[in-house]
């Protein structure tokens, strides 16, 4: 009995000490609404067709992306959405040791989109 406590609370030690508070609770996806005037614009992101606006994605916020509208009879239009650090987890994690620090930068899961929404009011084509 004393030697599964002791296994059990070996666990418990070992993955709080190798796991960091962005990797444990942070989201892997950040949603982003993507809007137009007028709409029925169609998006792209990074090159791929995702939808037609309105649309909410569901993006890693460890990259950036390149929106762009694009609607008959209108000019298209390119917005882009860069990622931020979140500052509450760096608390965390320097508060949690070198080792939770590493593991978020490693990783990118402190990273979320600096954007919630994207809105584009497209030009009608001369």
């Amino acid at each position: 009995m004393r030697k599964t406590i002791l296994t059990i609370s070996l666990f418990v030690v070992a993955s709080l000490c190798f796991n960091s508070c962005a990797t444990l609770f942070g989201k892997k996806t950040h949603a982003l609404a993507v809007g137009s005037d007028p709409s029925g614009a169609d998006v792209y992101v990074n090159g791929f067709k995702m939808g037609t606006t309105p649309v909410e994605l569901n993006l890693k916020g460890d990259k950036s992306y390149t929106i762009e509208y694009r609607k008959e009879g209108y000019e298209s239009i390119t917005r882009v959405v860069n990622t931020k650090v979140g500052a509450g987890w760096i608390v965390l994690d320097v508060l949690g040791g070198l080792i939770p620090v590493v593991i978020d930068a490693a990783t990118g899961n402190w990273n979320k989109l600096d954007q919630d929404a994207v809105n584009a009011v497209l030009e009608e084509q001369q």
